[in-house]
């Protein structure tokens, strides 16, 4: 039943659409519910992702997956081989117990996010049991009767039952990049996809029209779904995914320098292969930031979660460490920068005044519109209905729907009682309708439309704009009655008036964008609107009216000159949806971290292309689909808290990459130097291991850290060069401190292999955990408090640290001893140097690189 051929060899879109309904059990009423119920338990879910991608065996299982995990149970099982039972039974214990760790944090952020992703899902109009009603997308089964609307995702591949101007965009399915028209009918058997006019395809969007559709093949069996692989849109390598690829090479180049200088030392000083080799391995994790992973997953879950409180709903969670680096957010200015309650204020004829009949010819144009639901065509029919205008004894006869080319829609109703005769009414922006007019109405003579009177309706349009009105313009056309009407029609039309708008400035709109600018974030408007309309809302909220491109000027720049006048550019006016890309990868070259928001159809490609896309809860579907944020509200305000939660998240993880790494970077190339000259390893494998776990306990509370105000006061970007810096001037300090313990223990104390590594182990973790609550912030220690389960994780791992030689059975596994009081007191002093001169270091090298 779910293979393309049906009721006989016929593939579905060659075949009656009554035969492939009856053969799936449908009918002009849908599927019955109880139909509908078995067959998704026969087909499975509407997706083409993997099914419990999430689940808790799954998650657990992953956590096994890592090299540094492969690196241990490498090492464990060279142990057990060696009969080494307790070695053995250590490294298991660590990996299991790091594991667990890493799972139960991961775990609860993975549930945070699906409870996320449910409030997101998406629906689709289905009719069953003869009823139409919202349903989630996942439950549509072959045989649902699906409704379809302007802005809709298509959720299924099927055949159109009825259509009504019914465009669909299939530019990810053929790469087609204008819309398509689909229409009832029966296509040849060996049509390709781009040829059958009759069906529709999963992950294709409706750019115009209504229809309904009859689902054939839904999850994998769609088109889509069975060369997933090859079709799935790729997502472009983000900033942060970037910068966590280049840490990984940087930290594999010195991985692999130290490990071989330690195993070649060990190896020429003739200490035995399989110590040296387990040595060498436990280098190498604990050079690792092996709970970076679990960090990134808890770090990300915390910020959505605290996001979604706000208003701010994540999608994909690794846009929010791009949302924390936006420095440029380009924003349509309906909506967002003013109140997005379009109200109709004036209709005018061509001599500018109030006229009614363009009010009738307007409101009949926008009543018949059964394209893009759009708040100028509620105003309209709002205004028309108060009127007490109808559309009774109307008769629609066509509709040549909106395009972002054209810029016009058009409606062609009877004209009055001659059958004989159509008169088209078309709406658009003014140019637009001015271009396809011949004439212009004065006084009900159509008088021909010259040079002069041009101008003069011009200078209405630009008088109008500069008032901060929207303006559209109406015209209309008799024709001789016809069954099909298209755009060659739209010709030698007669120009009757001018329809203005107003939807002002929010009130706040200019603190949101002082602040927004504080924050780093400068704002650009980048709208279809004329020049003169958004050079009056820019000096309004306080952007600069001046620093203006149109889409006729970025028709003639070349994309070098624009990478150079983007980024000096506030308003981007009467610009199509192909040139909104075009500006976003423009900033983008130019260096920028660029967020765009967005709510329509044409917004699509521009989300996508976005560092990060932000959408709203009320946009089409594919808009919100495209986009990485969604706001619950169109407010600017809310973004900008949205950002500084992204910043908060991007500090907290910047923070474990940094700390952790100087730390380990330390520690290794202590015990690099101290490998040759000592009688014996500084430390046993096991000893390494266990340092590394119990620095690890603290460090993932690093996610619900307080973060200083100055970090989330401006962009913050990945920069490896800075994390290789920090590295290796804050891991020297630890190494130099190291020195020192290595002189003391054996010139003063002359201690052996035991106490030595006792010693050692004491004052390498207890550093650790000291500079953790260090280097968290970039003000002095006691102007920064952590948060609480932070510290108190710290103070208690501490307290195990110092206890761990003195309890009996623990200390003999580790290979640990009780250390005299005098040496405890050279241990604490040790400890408390260092950190002492990482605090002093910490405030020279951030103020000399401006980050303090």
């Amino acid at each position: 039943m779910h293979t393309s051929r049906m009721g006989g060899d016929a593939p579905y879109w060659s075949q009656e659409a009554s035969v492939l309904a009856e053969t799936l059990g449908s009918g002009p009423g849908g599927l019955p519910s109880d139909r509908a119920a078995a067959r998704l338990a026969e087909v499975g879910v509407n997706t083409i992702e993997e099914a419990s991608r999430l689940s808790p065996l799954r998650l657990l299982l992953r956590q096994f997956e890592s090299p540094l995990v492969l690196i241990l149970a490498f090492a464990a099982g060279l142990s057990l081989t060696l009969r080494e039972w307790t070695d053995a039974a250590i490294i298991l214990t660590i990996v299991l117990g790091s594991a667990l760790l890493s799972f139960f944090q991961e775990y609860r952020a993975s549930a945070a996010v699906q409870a996320l992703e449910r409030r997101l899902a998406l629906t689709a109009r289905v009719v069953r049991d003869g009823v139409a009603r919202n349903l989630p997308v996942s439950t549509i089964v072959p045989g649902d009767l699906i409704e379809l609307s302007a802005g809709n995702l298509i959720p299924a591949d099927g055949i159109v039952i009825e259509a009504e101007d019914f465009l669909v965009s299939e530019a990810s399915m053929t790469g087609e990049s204008f819309p398509v028209e689909k229409r009832p009918g029966i296509v040849r058997e060996d049509a390709t996809i781009a040829a059958r006019s009759n069906s529709v395809f999963l992950g294709t969007s409706v750019r115009s029209g209504t229809a309904k559709v009859l689902a054939v093949r839904t999850g994998r069996r769609t088109e889509f779904g069975t060369v997933a692989e090859r079709l799935r849109a790729h997502q472009p390598e983000t900033d942060f995914e970037r910068g966590i690829r280049h840490f990984g090479y940087l930290l594999l180049r010195v991985m692999i320098v130290i490990v071989l200088f330690v195993l070649t030392t060990n190896l020429m000083l003739g200490r035995p292969v399989i110590e040296s080799l387990l040595f060498a391995v436990a280098l190498a994790v604990g050079l690792s930031p092996e709970l970076l992973p679990a960090i990134l997953g808890v770090t990300l879950s915390a910020g959505a979660r605290a996001m979604s409180k706000r208003g701010v709903i994540v999608r994909r969670l690794e846009s929010i460490e791009n949302f924390g680096s936006m420095d440029i957010l380009c924003t349509d200015k309906t909506g967002t920068l003013t109140e997005g309650t379009i109200v109709l204020r004036e209709v005018l004829d061509c001599a500018s005044r109030p006229s009614v009949e363009v009010r009738r010819l307007a409101f009949l144009n926008s009543a018949f519109e059964t394209g893009i639901e759009n708040p100028i065509d509620a105003a309209l029919v709002a205004a028309g209905a108060e009127a007490g205008l109808s559309t009774e004894g109307i008769r629609k006869i066509d509709e040549i729907p909106y395009d972002f080319l054209r810029r016009r829609l058009t409606i062609v109703v009877e004209a009055g009682d001659d059958p004989e005769r159509h008169c088209l009414i078309t709406k658009g922006a003014f140019a637009n309708v001015l271009d396809v007019c011949a004439a212009m109405d004065l006084d009900g003579i159509d008088v021909p439309l010259d040079a002069e009177r041009r101008e003069a309706l011009e200078a209405v349009y630009r008088a109008k704009g500069a008032e901060g009105d929207r303006v559209l313009a109406l015209a209309t056309r008799q024709v001789t009655a016809k069954e099909h009407h298209d755009r060659e029609d739209e010709r030698d039309m007669t120009f009757r008036g001018f329809l203005i708008f107003s939807d002002p400035p929010k009130e706040d709109v200019q603190k949101t964008l002082q602040a927004l600018a504080r924050l780093g974030i400068g704002v650009k408007i980048i709208s279809g609107d004329n020049r003169y309309v958004t050079a009056h809302l820019a000096g309004e909220i306080g952007l600069n009216p001046a620093s203006m491109l149109t889409g006729a000027d970025l028709e003639r720049l070349r994309d070098e000159a624009l990478w150079h006048l983007a980024p000096r550019t506030d308003l981007f006016a009467e610009i199509d949806p192909q040139q909104k890309e075009r500006i976003v990868r423009a900033l983008q070259r130019a260096g920028h971290s660029v967020g765009y928001l967005g709510d329509g159809i044409n917004d699509a490609p521009s989300l996508h292309a976005a560092d990060v896309g932000i959408s709203v809860e009320g946009a089409v579907d594919v808009a919100r689909e495209s986009a990485d944020i969604i706001l619950l509200n169109r407010d600017l305000d809310v973004l900008r808290e949205g950002v500084e939660d992204g910043r908060r998240t991007f500090a907290n993880t910047m923070k474990y990459i940094s700390i952790t790494t100087s730390a380990n970077f330390g520690n290794m190339v202590s015990m690099a130097f101290a490998s040759p000259l000592l009688p014996f390893l500084p430390l046993a494998a096991k000893q390494i291991l266990l340092n590394n776990f119990l620095s690890d306990v603290p460090s993932i509370t690093i996610a619900s850290d307080n973060v200083d105000r100055e970090l989330l006061e401006r962009p913050q970007r990945w920069s490896v060069r800075e994390i290789q810096r920090f590295m290796i001037i804050f891991g020297l300090i630890s190494s130099a401190f190291d020195l020192l313990t290595f002189a003391v223990l054996l010139s003063i104390f002359h201690v052996g292999e035991a106490t030595f590594q006792t010693s050692w182990f004491l004052i390498s973790l207890l550093s650790e955990l000291a500079v953790l609550l260090v280097l968290r912030t970039h003000r002095p220690l006691v102007q920064s408090r952590p948060c609480r389960v932070m510290l108190w994780s710290t103070v208690l791992v501490g307290l195990a640290t110092v206890c761990v030689p003195y309890v009996s059975g623990l200390n003999t596994v580790f290979g640990f001893v009780p250390l005299p009081a005098s040496l405890m007191g050279s241990v604490a002093a040790i400890v408390l140097g260092y950190i002492l001169a990482t605090e002093a270091v910490k405030r020279r090298y951030f103020r000399s690189h401006h980050i303090a």
